[in-house]
C-alpha cells in the first residue's frame, strides 16, 4: 500500500483513532478503571478540533479487555467516554462513534488486530469508504487492524519511541497526535 496523500484528506475521509497511548496516557500494567485515571496527552484536545474540522468522521476503537476480566464494567467504560466526549466538545472537537471490544480471546473478530470494528463502524455509518480511512494508534496491533480493514496507518510513538523503521504495517510515524494534527495543519 503506498503512504497517504496527506493533502488530499478532506470531509470523505475517515479517521479511527485508538484510545489509550492515543488520546490519554496509558496506565502501566493495568487498565484506565474510572474518568479519575483517565489523562489527556498535552495537545489532544486541540488536536481532535482540528482534526474535526478536516476528516468527515471520527470513530474511537479500542480493546478493552479489563472488562472481560471483571476489573470494571461497561458503565464505567461509558461514563469514562461520555466525560472524555464531554471534554473534547468543549474544545469544539467531536467523536461520532465509539466501538470496543470486551472479549479475552484473540481470535474474536472484533479484537484487534482483527477488524470487526472497522466493518461494524461501516455497517453503522455506509458512507465510510475504508480505503479512505487513516487509523492512528501506538501499537503494532493498532497498525495490522488498519491493514487488515484496508487503511492507511499511522503509527504514535507515545509509549513505543523504539518501534523500528520501516515496518510492513506503518505508512507514517510521529510523536503525538498532536504532532500529526500539526502536520496536517501545515500542508
Amino acid at each position: 500500500m503506498q503512504k497517504p496523500d496527506l493533502r488530499s484528506i478532506d470531509k470523505s475521509w475517515t479517521l479511527f483513532l485508538d484510545r489509550d497511548g492515543v488520546i490519554n496516557h496509558e496506565k502501566d500494567e493495568s487498565y484506565i478503571f474510572n474518568y479519575g485515571e483517565f489523562v489527556f496527552y498535552e495537545g489532544v484536545k486541540e488536536a481532535v478540533q482540528y482534526l474535526t474540522g478536516r476528516f468527515g468522521r471520527i470513530i474511537l476503537v479500542t480493546n478493552q479487555r479489563g472488562i472481560g476480566k471483571g476489573f470494571m464494567s461497561e458503565q464505567d467504560l461509558h461514563a469514562i467516554h461520555a466525560n472524555m466526549n464531554d471534554e473534547i466538545a468543549l474544545e469544539g472537537g467531536r467523536i461520532d462513534a465509539i466501538y470496543f471490544c470486551a472479549s479475552l480471546q484473540n481470535d474474536h473478530p472484533d479484537r484487534k488486530p482483527n477488524p470487526g470494528m472497522a466493518f461494524k463502524a461501516k455497517k453503522d455509518f455506509p458512507g465510510i469508504d475504508l480505503s479512505r480511512s487513516i487509523m492512528v494508534g501506538n501499537n503494532l496491533s493498532d497498525m495490522e487492524f488498519g491493514r487488515n480493514a484496508g487503511m492507511y496507518t499511522v503509527f504514535l510513538r507515545t509509549t513505543s519511541p523504539d518501534q523500528p523503521l520501516p515496518h510492513p504495517s506503518i505508512d507514517l510515524s510521529f510523536n503525538s497526535l498532536q504532532d500529526f494534527a500539526k502536520t496536517l495543519q501545515g500542508l
